[in-house]
């Protein structure tokens, strides 16, 4: 079996053949059939995320169940499923009040194995781990079966797997964490593959206006294709400033930071008028710290909340989201605008970071 293994920090992703052990109970093995190219596992690529390796990386995909452990019942071979990047143990305190993407009931074992603590791929019979348990730039996974959610099969792969992170996190910043309501108005400060669905996740919310804003033109025209009614590019001014005369000096209700860093951050609470909500949806390099100021928050009652995969309920929502895929409510297709063969992944990440892509998708053979 082919994986693209990380095996050292600022080094390109290697494409090696590992040895996989079959699913115990609990467990199920997939076939990939797609796996979108994210900036999540660019940070642990480059170290802003310091993890073990050598680590099979990938955590946006689909695929077809293949072979069920002892055990499973939810999935059979032959469904079609969506990998969750978290895990839902359906008993601790989170998942049994809904917030199953802040589930505890796994950490006693490290988020890059099995939940016995092993893992199922080895190279030259050593332990190879895989990036929240699941580690989809393979051509199978064997994974915690909870990890996997059966989704319609008339859903093209390539539309399934990006529902599986950069879909759920933006649509569901907007729609399950911060509800933003028709007719509020809404800033977007990133439009990559999560700002890009955060835009059409407002649009779906009938958010007006739709400020969208970032440093290269061509992401801006995705964002106004997507559903932005204006757009702000941050290197010709200051951006609160702008989004300010934009807004009739008050500033927007609820303003998205989809990239995570200190100084957007910053933007998107100094964007927000009094009374609104910033919400931080991009994961920052774990040492990233923003100075807020917590005179701003008392005077003008803003508040700040981080969302994490949007909080989503990944067995609920992605099913959601596929049916509002092909019923065309949302638009997946022109948010692929570029695909590749798995011996091209590496070229999917440095056009990622060069800005070309809106979202790249690998596909599988």
């Amino acid at each position: 079996m082919r994986a693209a293994v990380l095996t050292e920090i600022n080094q390109p992703l290697q494409i090696l053949d590992l040895e996989q052990e079959p699913p115990r109970a609990g467990e199920v093995r997939v076939q990939v059939k797609a796996a979108g190219v994210c900036m999540s596992d660019w940070h642990i690529m480059n170290g802003d995320w310091p993890l073990p390796l050598p680590m099979v990386l990938g955590h946006e995909a689909a695929g077809i169940v293949i072979e069920n452990g002892p055990g499973i019942s939810h999935v059979e071979p032959g469904d079609h499923v969506i990998f969750s990047f978290r895990p839902h143990c359906g008993r601790c305190r989170y998942c049994s009040s809904g917030q199953t993407v802040l589930c505890i009931g796994h950490n006693d074992t490290p988020r890059w194995r099995m939940h016995d603590g092993t893992s199922r791929v080895k190279l030259n019979g050593e332990p190879v781990n895989q990036m929240a348990r699941i580690g989809t730039f393979s051509e199978e996974v064997v994974c915690p079966s909870e990890q996997v959610i059966k989704i319609r099969k008339d859903l093209p792969f390539a539309h399934a797997a990006i529902i599986g992170c950069s879909v759920a996190t933006g649509i569901g910043a907007v729609i399950r964490h911060a509800r933003v309501p028709a007719g509020s108005s809404v800033l977007v400060i990133g439009c990559g593959g999560v700002g890009l669905n955060v835009v059409q996740g407002a649009r779906l919310a009938g958010a007006s206006p739709i400020i969208a804003c970032d440093l290269r033109d061509n992401k801006l025209d995705y964002a106004r294709a997507f559903g932005a009614t204006q757009t702000i590019n941050a290197n010709s001014g200051d951006v609160v400033e702008r989004v300010r005369e934009m807004t009739d000096g008050l500033g927007v209700d609820t303003a998205f930071d989809a990239i995570g860093s200190e100084r957007t951050a910053l933007q998107v609470v100094d964007a927000v008028a009094p009374g609104g909500r910033a919400v931080l949806v991009g994961i920052p390099a774990f040492a990233t710290r923003a100075p807020v100021s917590p005179s701003q928050l008392v005077y003008g009652e803003k508040v700040i909340s981080g969302t994490y995969y949007g909080s989503v309920r990944p067995n609920i929502d992605f099913p959601i989201l596929a049916d509002l895929d092909l019923e065309r409510k949302i638009n997946l297709d022109d948010l692929i605008s570029r695909t590749y063969r798995f011996d091209e992944i590496n070229e999917g990440f440095r056009l990622m970071l060069a800005g070309d892509v809106a979202r790249g998708v690998v596909l599988f053979e």
